[in-house]
């Protein structure tokens, strides 16, 4: 009786580490974007969803009532990861941002090529997005555009870059005292809207704020990245009449 009752064992551990292994999904084909929420029940917003993200950010309405971000990042080590769709860059624990006096702590960031977010209808060449979380599970995302520029690279990806993961799977690590606060534009201005993960299970509830600003990115450093992923961003989304606020 009792090899029978281990075989059932097995076949349960097994059906369970199937159902926590997320459903493969990309950026292109037949498990692209258009298809992601056929692929699984757990991406059903990713087509059903009313707050979807990127959005084309136009019309936004002045709000001077908005606090600018309280930034709080520090410098330290970061391991960087191809995933196969980007370059993940993790962070040590306790930077974080303030917004409207709740706490949200980063994660780390990732790049797109091109931007996932445009600005009255115009993407830039690259984003990078910082994602944060707060006590309560609840998602803020920093998006910064890129903008290449040949005579302007940028000092905390030279860093990040000399180690730069080529091939899925790869981590790079990086001892130098590396801040994110590299990665944002002088004049923090911001708009602000209720969106989504945009990525699946494109999860809605999200904080965006996408920097009015960009940055720029040398020339070496985008084609560096867009020689991995030359195309990894999600099409625009319809915003179904969300306001997009800004700050100033």
């Amino acid at each position: 009786m009792r090899k029978p009752v281990l075989c059932a064992l097995a076949l349960a551990l097994t059906s369970l580490a199937a159902a926590q292994t997320p459903v493969p999904w990309a950026y292109k084909g037949r498990t692209g974007p258009m298809n992601w929420g056929k692929l699984d029940p757990a991406y059903r917003a990713c087509s059903a969803g009313r707050q979807q993200s990127p959005i084309d950010i136009r019309h936004a309405h002045l709000n001077k009532a908005l606090k600018p971000i309280d930034f709080h990042y520090l410098a330290g080590p970061a391991t960087l990861e191809n995933t196969g769709r980007t370059v993940m860059v993790h962070v040590d624990p306790g930077s974080y941002i303030l917004v409207d006096g709740v706490r949200y702590n980063l994660l780390g960031f990732d790049f797109h090529s091109p931007s996932e977010e445009a600005v009255k209808g115009r993407l830039t060449d690259m984003d990078v997005q910082l994602i944060h979380k707060s006590a309560d599970g609840k998602y803020a995302i920093i998006a910064v555009r890129l903008v290449e520029n040949m005579d302007a690279p940028n000092a905390t990806l030279a860093m990040l870059w000399e180690q730069l993961p080529t091939t899925p799977g790869a981590k790079g690590q990086v001892t130098a005292m590396v801040n994110a606060g590299g990665l944002l534009p002088a004049d923090r201005g911001y708009w602000t809207y209720t969106g989504s993960l945009t990525t699946p299970p494109c999860t809605e509830g999200v904080r965006w704020f996408v920097m009015e600003n960009s940055i720029s990115i040398g020339r070496a450093q985008y084609r560096a990245f867009t020689t991995l992923y030359p195309m990894n961003s999600r099409p625009l989304q319809d915003s179904h009449g969300r306001r997009i606020e800004a700050n100033e």
